[in-house]
């Protein structure tokens, strides 16, 4: 089996990988991403036993146990050109050799749970409310850069881009789904099943207009009025579509949980927004100690 190169394996000196500064034993099988550095603390926080924090640029990572299962807490910072860095490196941790720089023969599946803060694009799902991104519709370019038809909802995204009229200089939506075995263990009643946007960026891409005009000012009415046999376009992030994505490729299982904090068409946001993901918190870890 031929070597990974120098310089697409990248090492540090401890030998530890490039961006997450994270030797393979660092890691617990599940997986928490966040995007905030200082809500990896908020998690952790909760663990019986903290065995590893360890940080390099916005990638902070706490190890410890809950219950008597091991699990680590990641930051992702924003956006899904960070989830391309993250979901890659994670996944040499487990299913490189790092020594010969060889693919291991035996994979590892993890389980990525993100915990996120997003806004709804729907007047009924209201703000400190949880909801479970059953499929997620990104609009930056990622997935394009990775052979990935096989996992793409090619219907679904030609109808948004019908929908919506999709301006062509922008990069084509592309649609993926959760791991349904995952999210049986994470899901209730207290929970929403949504359709999330993942866009580019918080300003321009998902409408808010400060002092630049928008390319598209109805683009947030068009998401909301979208509906595919009644499968209707729920929430905004900057995550979701891309960790599905690479996760699916890469063999591993992943759901995103999402705490809203603005409801769009009702314009208004969480009285308080810390609480609110904190309570998305618990009842997150409350449902990873039975995975």
């Amino acid at each position: 089996m031929a070597k990974i190169a120098e310089s697409e394996l990248i090492l540090n000196d401890d030998g530890s990988i490039y961006h997450l500064n994270l030797l393979p034993e660092d890691i617990a099988d599940t997986i928490i991403t966040v995007g905030d550095p200082d809500r990896v603390a908020t998690v952790s926080k909760y663990f019986d036993t903290i065995e590893l924090k360890k940080g390099k640029r916005e990638f902070v990572t706490h190890t410890g146990t809950l219950n008597n299962k091991r699990i680590s807490v990641i930051s992702t910072g924003i956006g899904t050109d960070n989830i391309d860095i993250v979901l890659n490196e994670l996944d040499a941790l487990v299913n490189i050799d790092f020594a010969t720089r060889t693919i291991k023969k035996k994979l590892t599946s993890l389980n990525i749970i993100r915990i996120g803060t997003t806004g709804s694009l729907q007047p009924e799902i209201k703000v400190d409310d949880f909801l479970m991104s059953e499929y997620a519709v990104g609009f930056d370019s990622l997935l394009h850069f990775y052979q990935s038809e096989e996992i793409q909802y090619t219907d679904i995204q030609q109808k948004i881009v019908k929908h919506t009229n999709w301006f062509q200089k922008k990069s084509m939506p592309y649609v993926v789904s959760y791991d349904e075995s995952l999210a049986s263990k994470l899901l209730s009643e207290n929970v929403h099943l949504g359709f999330t946007a993942t866009n580019v960026g918080f300003y321009g891409p998902q409408s808010r207009k400060l002092r630049l005009e928008v390319q598209d000012p109805s683009l947030n009415d068009k998401l909301a009025s979208f509906d595919y046999n009644g499968l209707k376009i729920t929430n905004l992030e900057m995550e979701t579509a891309g960790i599905y994505g690479l996760a699916k490729l890469l063999g591993h299982k992943a759901v995103s949980m999402n705490c809203i904090l603005a409801n769009r068409p009702n314009k208004n946001f969480s009285k308080d927004p810390l609480k609110a993901t904190e309570k998305l918190i618990q009842y997150t870890l409350e449902k990873i100690t039975h995975i």
